[in-house]
């Protein structure tokens, strides 16, 4: 599918997750994207079909990190909403995972 967002709205988006909300970045790429050794992460792409982004692992490599969107995005708001609902799942998981982790 081709991309149909304009790069100076690609890039306000990066730039809003990886300013204000690298922490929320950080859990998702830890639950979603299967990486618990993440030790950093920044949002680098995103298109119709999900985000990527650039993991630095607790060896020190920088890894890509794909996590799909749970729909289609065509429309920017879009974004906004994918990107709530995977810091719900993300938070959810670890919360779960923190608990089996006590018992």
């Amino acid at each position: 599918m081709s991309d149909p967002f304009a790069p100076e709205i690609v890039a306000a988006v990066l730039k809003h997750m990886n300013t204000d909300h690298a922490d929320h970045s950080l859990g998702i790429v830890h639950t979603l994207g299967g990486r618990p050794d993440a030790t950093a992460v920044e949002l680098t792409e995103l298109d119709p079909d999900g985000a990527v982004f650039t993991a630095e692992v607790a060896d020190g490599n920088r890894v890509q990190v794909r996590v799909p969107w749970s729909e289609t995005i065509t429309e920017r708001p879009q974004f906004r909403a994918e990107f709530a609902r995977m810091h719900r799942e993300a938070a959810r998981a670890a919360h779960e995972r923190s608990g089996s982790e006590t018992r």
